[in-house]
């Protein structure tokens, strides 16, 4: 895994760009505009430079990683990457057409990985010719700080993919590295999103205020934060995309996601990102 390559260069797709940079890897990032391009090499430097003032990172190591991003618009430069990371929004039919044109441009032994969340993975391993060669690899956010990834497996995934993926996760970038089957919500979300869906529901039902309900996890249970100030952190938009694959896929009533939770992402109040969720940031 000498060449990374990353699709998208949003929250998530910087954030595993860097931590790629910051191991040693060259990484170079796609995306579809100059100016979205142009806030990709941003996020990343931010952060990096955040890390440099807290302490974490020299500033030769911080100018050594910023020297292994590249940000393109060209998709023909991802051809000679070892593996690419997609992490583009939680639409299936665009990740279907992005697998698709990468299939057809890097090389024959590259790995192709979906940071998804929740889409199962055989569903855009399947717009490939080499699904054996097609895995999940699912970061958390923000990808720096947290220590997991899911490692995911299709039906048509080779040993040999899902191995090298786990030792790229776990010996170079440092994380945690889990295996999960390929169902929607794979641990994690499977577990969180139905969680969060209940506070949600609670909320909305007028049972309790949101101050209470995060404050009873957070002080009952001992979690870090309430469920909705995680909603909010996660996003919105993000939480009901999980919980609409989930609900697609299993069909159980817990995981579908409450109205409150869809108009609250019509409105475009989507979490700490936009300013205002179940919490007001301004």
């Amino acid at each position: 895994m000498k060449q990374v390559g990353v699709v998208g260069g949003g929250t998530m797709g910087a954030g595993i760009a860097e931590v790629c940079a910051k191991a040693g890897t060259a990484v170079t990032v796609l995306e579809t505009k100059q100016e979205f391009a142009d806030a990709a090499r941003a996020r990343i430097e931010k952060s990096i430079a955040r890390g440099v003032k807290a302490g974490k990172l020299g500033q030769a190591d911080a100018d050594a990683a910023l020297a292994r991003v590249t940000v393109t618009l060209e998709m023909n430069d991802l051809a000679d990457a070892d593996l690419v990371i997609e992490a583009a929004p939680e639409i299936e039919s665009l990740k279907a057409e992005i697998f698709g044109k990468l299939d057809q441009i890097v090389k024959a032994d590259a790995i192709l990985a979906t940071n998804t969340s929740s889409i199962p993975v055989i569903k855009v391993a399947n717009a490939t010719q080499r699904p054996e060669k097609v895995v999940g690899v699912h970061f958390f956010n923000p990808v720096p700080v947290m220590p997991l990834v899911e490692v995911i497996s299709t039906l048509s995934t080779s040993p040999e993919t899902a191995a090298a993926v786990t030792e790229f996760a776990s010996a170079t970038l440092g994380k945690t590295a889990v295996q999960a089957g390929d169902r929607s919500g794979f641990i994690v979300n499977a577990l969180l999103i139905p969680y969060l869906l209940s506070a949600v529901r609670m909320y909305e039902s007028g049972y309790a205020t949101k101050e209470d309900i995060d404050a009873g996890m957070k002080g009952g249970c001992g979690h870090p934060m309430g469920p909705l100030t995680l909603c909010d952190t996660v996003g919105l938009d993000v939480a009901l995309a999980a919980a609409e694959s989930m609900y697609a896929e299993f069909g159980e009533p817990h995981m579908c996601p409450p109205p409150l939770l869809r108009r609250m992402v019509d409105a475009g109040h989507l979490g700490r990102k936009t300013g205002k969720g179940f919490y007001d940031y301004n």
